[in-house]
């Protein structure tokens, strides 16, 4: 074997670390143009923090240590701490029987006749019973996250939190000899001269109206006000079985019912970013923890125990993202999906999250023949953020966290210079 004299290795050498520094550089510059001084996302507030999965080495950084509006990105805050905390199914019930009777308490589980997920076996379970004891001791919350809007009332996408959920508290109107009816048919409709083109519910009641000059008869589904009583007049009407209100303690020994594949749950919050089921983890996670249902004081221990070793502190309040008062900054947020990719298998991720040109809320975006985008996507008015991974062409995986706030053009501008950007990303890195 003949032995490269020391010169020419050190040639060799110099030229491939130069040859490395000035791809480096080109990379880094390239990326500078797109979303540096003078390009589009210089004229709002804007992060982006790229990072090396492999090699654990942040690639390009621009105001990562600022904090965004994350918007409905702050589902992976939910996901990561629903993967730690419960279990591979939920539990959609505590309960104890009493003589024939049986006493039950909500656990947060929002699977109950929800259309979008299996309904749990519960009839089978009532079967053996009575009447039936509904206690709301544990529920510790309020119906409205911290900082929700008032005026989205009236919208799905902000049904009501509650202990034990049932039709996604929401009701679904149809049109029926062009008049909406509802499912459940228990909340009136009236008509009004009110400007509105479908149905809609009065601010402080389930009182539900409709103006048959302007009524455009698509399906629509509006949340109702949640109560214990309300809960028990829609359950009874289900169950066919007398349900009695009761403020009775849930006892250390009792028993657990267990609901749907928590997998199922996560896969619906994440592709559709369902902010329903996002809040309703938060509670099965109190559940878990406390016994108790209380959104505070879950993200409290969450934070102090799966997340305290963060960049930079979340200031996190509500499950979904719904809340202006959620804030995060790029390189948290990268640091939390880097958490999220060491416990997940790729195909896990390809499936539960959305997937570019392919699935959920990236379905019409981000298309490429082999997909590069797996992430999560967070929006509201003027606020726009994109967390998650890209896969390259070299086969390499990286997480990034592109966050925008404050811009005064609509959403599918910003995405459109996204695009820019990750396609530069996966033809480049």
């Amino acid at each position: 074997m003949h032995k490269i004299p020391g010169l020419v290795f050190f040639i060799l050498l110099f030229h491939t670390f130069t040859t490395y520094s000035q791809d480096v550089r080109s990379r880094y510059e390239g990326l500078e143009k797109l979303i540096g001084a003078g390009s589009f996302f210089d004229n709002h507030h804007t992060g982006f923090y790229l990072y090396d999965l492999d090699s654990q080495q942040v690639q390009f950084d621009k105001n990562s240590h600022l904090y965004f509006i994350p918007a409905s990105a702050t589902k992976l805050l939910t996901f990561f701490a629903s993967l730690l905390v419960l279990g591979d199914s939920s539990t959609l019930l505590r309960y104890i029987p009493k003589g024939e009777d049986v006493l039950i308490w909500g656990t947060g589980d929002p699977s109950l006749y929800y259309p979008e997920l299996p309904t749990p076996k519960i009839d089978r379970f009532l079967s053996t019973y009575r009447d039936i004891y509904f206690s709301d001791h544990n529920w510790k919350d309020e119906a409205f996250g911290f900082g929700w809007q008032w005026d989205d009332y009236n919208f799905a996408y902000s049904a009501e939190k509650s202990p034990l959920p049932i039709y996604g508290n929401l009701v679904t109107s149809l049109n029926v000899n062009n008049r909406p009816h509802l499912k459940p048919a228990l909340f009136p409709v009236t008509q009004s001269d009110k400007n509105v083109r479908n149905l809609t519910r009065e601010l402080h009641s389930n009182e539900f109206y409709y103006n048959p000059r302007t009524y455009n008869g698509m399906r629509a589904r509006v949340p109702f006000i949640t109560s214990q009583n309300t809960f028990i007049t829609l359950a009874a009407l289900e169950w066919k079985k007398a349900i009695h209100a009761s403020k009775e303690a849930l006892p250390t020994d009792h028993f657990v019912l267990r609901g749907v594949p928590t997998r199922l749950l996560y896969k619906e919050m994440l592709l559709e970013s369902d902010n329903f089921i996002a809040e309703q983890l938060l509670l099965q996670i109190s559940d878990e923890v406390f016994k108790e249902l209380n959104t505070e004081k879950a993200i409290e221990y969450i934070k102090k125990t799966y997340l305290f070793d963060l960049p930079d502190e979340p200031f996190w309040v509500d499950g979904s993202g719904l809340s202006r008062h959620n804030l995060m900054t790029p390189r948290s947020m990268v640091s939390l999906v880097e958490k999220i990719y060491r416990i997940m298998p790729d195909e896990d991720l390809m499936d539960l999250f959305p997937v570019g040109g392919r699935t959920g809320t990236l379905k019409s975006n981000y298309y490429a023949p082999i997909p590069y985008v797996i992430a999560k996507t967070g929006t509201i008015s003027n606020n726009h953020s994109l967390v998650g991974f890209i896969k390259t062409r070299k086969q390499k995986m990286y997480a990034f966290a592109l966050m925008n706030n404050n811009y005064p053009y609509k959403a599918s501008v910003v995405r459109r210079e996204i695009e820019k950007v990750l396609l530069y990303v996966r033809d480049n890195f």
